[in-house]
């Protein structure tokens, strides 16, 4: 298995060469908004939950919702696209996305804002892995480090700049309307992106694989091992019962299932998702990376809103002020990581990881010595070196483990590293934020302490992120 398929930048002629940039761009902004949308609803809750007065399950489901169905479309999304062509998949994912922000922004009641959300994450995950597949297919090699980078400053920016842009809003349409703007937001771009995807994105003539059938089975037992293991990590606050974790090893002995049935499958024709690409070794550690990564990462930001607004009475846009050096350092690191990735590998990544462990640690660490002390402005510096630190983490890691992907698997192969990358953040948040309320309840509604306990949790995540880097380091020094 080799990756093939991509024109080198040598091959091409310059009109040629602009217009997969342009591409690019139409896949980076697509990307943006919908991964936005997992972070910007979080300083949105209390003036949503005044205006529709929802309930702490409905607020929950608006949330975790997006993410559940984000994660059960990735693959099967990114497979379609393998197989019947990315811009009939990305123009009708973004479509729906548009469609379903609109009714979302229209909601008057909690269940319709919570199915419009559910509608939401499901089109963001026929986007994303169709966003990655492109960058495979028409970059190659080497060259795909920048388009990587890019998408990796992407994903961390989105993430990070969502409680900003969310607090900016709300303060132009009020508490009582300024959470409906969260989701109108999406409607010019959408509409934009539609028509730009559809003139740019590359549209060729199916292979004789890609005839092949769609694998309906493996389809329905992953998405079945992702509803079991996602379900009792989104609704841990909701759901008291202890029994609720019996879905876990349930859901991942379908997913064996599921794994059986695929490489059964494969002998006589194109499955769903090829373990094949488990053998390579940056594929494997790669997406273990991810998955952990996402689980500390995600929640950071979870907490910290609360945190800022509801334990120190933080405005929405002060509270997206307080995690902007984050998203800078992000952003500039992205550029750094992308120039260098193929040059320094997977050590940029330990690398990178380091700068975000040392930066939560200091974090909580001026926290406790400066309790009174206005907390964005002495949180700014610890959060741009854990951001300069993270920037060198998404985007090279995604590098490294998609670069021995072949075109033809690219669209699956990205949605399965990215569906573990939203299993990881729901199982990071159900964590961290376990931690962080179960401390809120024993030390009498201390905030401080409950968000120094469950910051130090989401170090700990991150923290065995670098140990799964520096074995796959190891292991290639050993090959060598």
């Amino acid at each position: 298995m080799s990756a093939a398929g991509a024109p080198q930048s040598a091959d091409i002629d310059p009109a040629e060469n602009r217009r997969r940039w342009q591409a690019l761009g139409v896949g980076l902004a697509a990307a943006f908004m919908t991964l936005l949308d997992i972070s910007i609803v979080n300083v949105a809750l209390p003036s949503l939950d005044r205006a529709l007065h929802a309930s702490p399950s409905d607020l929950q489901w608006v949330l975790s919702g997006y993410a559940l169905t984000f994660g059960l479309a990735l693959v099967p999304a990114g497979r379609f696209g393998d197989a019947r062509g990315r811009r009939n998949a990305f123009v009708f994912g973004i479509a729906l996305f548009t469609v379903t922000s609109t009714l979302a922004g229209l909601a008057p009641s909690p269940t319709w804002l919570v199915l419009a959300r559910l509608l939401q994450g499901a089109a963001a995950g026929i986007v994303n892995p169709q966003v990655t597949g492109v960058i495979q297919e028409l970059f190659r090699g080497p060259e795909r480090a920048r388009p990587f980078a890019l998408l990796g400053a992407t994903i961390g920016i989105s993430t990070a700049v969502g409680p900003l842009l969310g607090g900016l809003l709300i303060a132009l349409g009020g508490e009582e309307h300024g959470w409906r703007y969260v989701f109108f937001v999406n409607i010019p771009v959408g509409i934009i992106t539609v028509i730009l995807g559809w003139r740019l994105l590359p549209h060729r003539p199916r292979q004789q694989a890609d005839r092949h059938r769609l694998d309906p089975v493996g389809v329905v037992l992953l998405g079945i091992g992702v509803l079991l293991v996602l379900l009792p990590l989104v609704q841990e606050q909701q759901w008291r019962t202890p029994w609720k974790w019996v879905l876990i090893p349930l859901g991942l002995l379908v997913l064996l299932a599921f794994a059986l049935w695929e490489r059964r499958y494969a002998r006589h024709t194109t499955p769903l998702f090829d373990l094949r690409l488990f053998d390579f070794r940056s594929y494997t550690l790669g997406s273990l990376i991810g998955l952990i990564y996402f689980g500390g990462f995600t929640a950071i930001f979870f907490i910290f809103t609360l945190f800022l607004q509801n334990g120190h009475g933080y405005s929405p846009l002060i509270a997206g002020l307080a995690v902007t050096p984050f998203a800078l350092g992000s952003a500039a690191s992205s550029a750094v990581g992308g120039r260098y990735v193929n040059r320094l590998g997977r050590p940029m990544v330990a690398a990178g990881l380091i700068a975000v462990v040392v930066g939560l640690a200091a974090t909580a660490l001026v926290l406790r010595e400066f309790p009174h002390a206005p907390v964005p402005w002495v949180t700014a510096a610890p959060l741009l070196v854990a951001g300069l630190g993270s920037g060198l983490v998404i985007a090279p890691n995604q590098t490294l483990t998609l670069s021995q992907v072949p075109v033809p698997q690219a669209g699956s192969g990205a949605g399965m590293l990215q569906t573990g990358q939203r299993i990881g953040a729901a199982a990071g948040i159900a964590a961290v934020g376990s931690v962080f309320f179960s401390s809120l309840n024993t030390n009498r509604g201390n905030w401080t302490t409950a968000f120094e306990h469950a910051l130090i949790t989401a170090t700990v995540i991150i923290a065995l992120a670098l140990v799964a880097a520096l074995v796959d380091i190891a292991l290639g020094r050993r090959q060598t």
